[in-house]
């Protein structure tokens, strides 16, 4: 388990990556090992860092890159590095079952186990994120996992939009929210910069819940689309504590107290105070409004 007072070190990884498998990979495991000399205890790498962002357009040939969980060499690179430096990684990838192709998460505790994986719920359709023709949406649900370094909520990209993601997770006993993500420009919209608001959404999951969050992303350019970067950590106030710059390539750590933070979350009474019998508007009973 994490130290006596809980306190765990979170790194948040951004690169530039692109179409060499290889080459992204071993990207991503130097920074990985960087994050680990530094103290990182918990290392969030960015969404389908093994590859290029396919998605961006629709391509049959793309699925010839999906792996079935116990077949990805990058799962299995990462749980000897994960066991090796005694981190835990959740590990993006694009995942094959049977017919069916995710965007998933496979959580690398710090011995090196693969604790579960987790599918994207939410899964985006537009220009530049064409996601739908690759993807079903996620039958996991929200799962958090108890690792060495404390119960960790995982959301990927799309998914950080959507407070009630961020809310199940914690009420499900996450004590820190981590966003793998692949976002940057709109191909149909180049003047518009969504990075103030990605970032304040999940700034204010973290201060709706009273937990950290962390979200790492990719930069560069791909292909003409730009990704943004702006990776972060939030604390449970939703102040951002560490922040990686548009261009920057590199890792971002933070450190918390997690049982005191956890005090801090049941003393301010948000989940206590919840009135679930209110909210049958969120699982699609919306009632037509009063009229006066």
């Amino acid at each position: 388990m994490a130290s006596s007072d809980d306190s765990v070190t979170v790194a948040v990884v951004q690169a530039a990556l692109g179409g060499d498998r290889e080459a992204n990979v071993e990207r991503i495991e130097g920074l990985v090992r960087s994050a680990a000399a530094s103290g990182a205890q918990v290392i969030l790498p960015p969404e389908l860092f093994a590859s290029a962002y396919f998605p961006k357009i629709k391509s049959e040939e793309f699925f010839d890159w999906a792996f079935p969980a116990g077949d990805d060499p990058a799962l299995e690179r990462f749980g000897r590095i994960a066991r090796e430096l005694g981190v835990v990684v959740p590990v993006s990838f694009f995942e094959r079952d049977g017919s069916d192709y995710y965007s998933s998460v496979a959580v690398m505790d710090a011995d090196g186990s693969t604790l579960g994986i987790y599918r994207k719920s939410h899964i985006p359709e537009g220009p530049g994120y064409e996601e739908k023709f690759y993807f079903r949406p996620g039958n996991s649900g929200f799962e958090v996992w108890a690792t060495r370094y404390g119960a960790l909520g995982v959301g990927i990209c799309w998914d950080q939009w959507f407070p009630e993601c961020a809310r199940a997770l914690v009420l499900g006993g996450a004590d820190m929210l981590l966003y793998p993500s692949a976002i940057g420009s709109e191909p149909d919209a180049p003047e518009l910069d969504t990075s103030g608001p990605w970032q304040r959404v999940m700034m204010g999951h973290a201060a709706a819940n009273l937990v950290p969050v962390a979200a790492a992303n990719r930069i560069g350019e791909e292909d003409g689309q730009i990704f943004y970067g702006r990776s972060f950590v939030a604390d449970q106030r939703g102040e951002k504590v560490v922040e990686l710059a548009g261009d920057e390539e590199g890792f971002a750590v933070a450190t918390f107290d997690l049982a005191a933070i956890r005090r801090e979350r049941a003393d301010f009474g948000l989940l206590r105070d919840r009135r679930p019998d209110l909210y049958g508007a969120l699982l699609g009973q919306a009632t037509a409004a009063k009229k006066p």
